[in-house]
C-alpha cells in the first residue's frame, strides 16, 4: 500500500483514541450528543473514522486542552479550528514571555527547534537545548524557549505537521535536557522544602519539571515524585519530606472536577503548615482559583512567591 492509499485508510476508534488523544468514550458520547464524528461501519458494525474527521478531532482536542468546550466549536469548519489554535497559543506564549533580550533570541529560534524535531535530528536538538542554557540561563531557556515552544509542538501536531511519536520525541528530549540542567545546579538549598507531582488522571510531566528547574535555581530543596501520584501517596510523601509546598501541575486536559475536588482532598489530609501552589494551563485553577491554594499563572511568577514566603518564615 502508498503513503497515499495509508493516509486514506479509514481509522477504528482505537486507532483514533491512540491518534489524538480522545477516549473511546468521548468519542461514542460525542457522536450522540453533538453528531460530529460520524463514523462509518465496517462488515462487523465497528465504527471507520475518516481521515477527514481525525484531523478535525485532533484539532478539536487541541483547542479543548487551551479550554475550549467541545459544545461551542465542533460544528465549526476545520480552518476556523486551526485560527482559534493558533490564536490560543499566540496569548499563552505572550504570557511566558520573560526578559526582552533573551526572550526575542529565543523566539526567534523557535521555528529552528520545530524544523530539528521534524527531521528527527535529535542529538542537534539536544545540543541545541543545552547551548542555549549556557547562553541564556536555565531560568530564560524554560520561560522563554520552552514553554512557546510547547505550544508551537502542539500546533503542529493538531495541524497534522508533527506525528504523535514525533512530539514524543520532543517531550523526551527537553525531559532529558532539563534533568541534567537541574542536576547541575550547585547544591545550596535552603527551605522551603518542595515536593512536586501531579494527580493520577494527569500525565503530562514536563510542566512540573519545567517548575522544578525554577524552584531549583532558587535553592529549594525538591523532591520530585513524577506524574499519576495518589493523593494518599503525596500526602505520605510530603510528611515523610517534612515539605513546606507541594506543588502540582496540571494541563489544560483535565476537567475541573478532578482538579478541584483533588485539591480539596489534599489540603484536608495535608499537614496544616504544608501549602499548595499548582499551576499550569488548566483553566479553572485561574477562573476559581481554590481556596487555600497559591495558583500561578506563569512560571516567572514562582521566584516573588517564594521571596515572599522566605520573608514571611524568616528565612535569610
Amino acid at each position: 500500500m502508498s503513503d497515499r492509499d495509508e493516509r486514506q485508510a479509514a481509522a477504528s476508534i482505537s486507532g483514533v483514541e491512540r491518534d489524538t488523544g480522545l477516549s473511546k468514550d468521548t468519542l461514542r458520547v460525542w457522536e450522540r450528543r453533538y453528531g460530529f464524528p460520524r463514523p462509518a461501519r465496517d462488515a462487523f458494525g465497528e465504527r471507520l473514522y475518516s481521515v477527514d474527521e481525525v484531523d478535525k478531532l485532533r484539532v478539536i482536542k487541541r483547542l479543548i486542552d487551551q479550554g475550549h468546550r467541545p459544545g461551542k466549536i465542533i460544528e465549526l469548519p476545520v480552518a476556523e479550528l486551526h485560527e482559534l489554535a493558533r490564536n490560543g497559543g499566540a496569548e499563552r506564549q505572550a504570557l511566558a514571555r520573560g526578559g526582552a533580550a533573551a526572550g526575542t533570541e529565543g523566539r526567534a529560534d523557535l521555528d529552528q527547534y520545530v524544523e530539528l524535531v521534524k527531521a528527527h535530528r535529535i542529538e542537534d536538538l539536544r545540543s541545541q537545548f543545552t547551548q542555549a542554557i549556557l547562553r541564556l540561563g536555565l531560568a530564560q531557556v524554560v520561560t522563554t524557549i520552552v514553554a512557546p515552544l510547547n505550544d508551537r509542538v502542539g500546533e503542529a501536531w493538531t495541524r497534522g505537521y508533527f506525528e504523535v511519536f514525533e512530539e514524543h520525541l520532543y517531550t523526551e528530549t527537553v525531559q532529558v535536557v532539563l534533568r541534567n540542567a537541574i542536576n547541575a545546579v550547585p547544591p545550596a538549598w535552603r527551605r522551603p522544602n518542595v515536593l512536586l507531582t501531579t494527580f493520577p488522571q494527569e500525565s503530562h510531566g514536563l510542566g512540573i519539571l519545567m517548575a522544578e528547574a525554577i524552584f531549583s535555581l532558587e535553592r529549594c530543596h525538591c523532591v520530585s515524585l513524577g506524574t499519576q501520584t495518589p493523593i494518599r501517596d503525596i500526602v505520605l510523601a510530603a510528611k515523610a519530606q517534612r515539605s513546606d509546598i507541594v506543588a502540582l501541575s496540571f494541563s489544560a486536559s483535565l476537567g475541573p472536577n478532578p482538579v478541584l475536588d483533588g485539591i480539596a482532598e489534599l489540603h484536608a489530609k495535608l499537614p496544616a503548615p504544608t501549602e499548595i501552589w499548582a499551576g499550569g494551563s488548566c483553566q479553572v485553577l485561574h477562573r476559581r482559583p481554590p481556596a487555600h491554594v497559591r495558583t500561578f499563572k506563569t512560571l516567572a511568577a514562582i521566584a516573588p512567591a517564594l521571596a515572599q514566603w522566605r520573608g514571611a518564615h524568616g528565612v535569610g
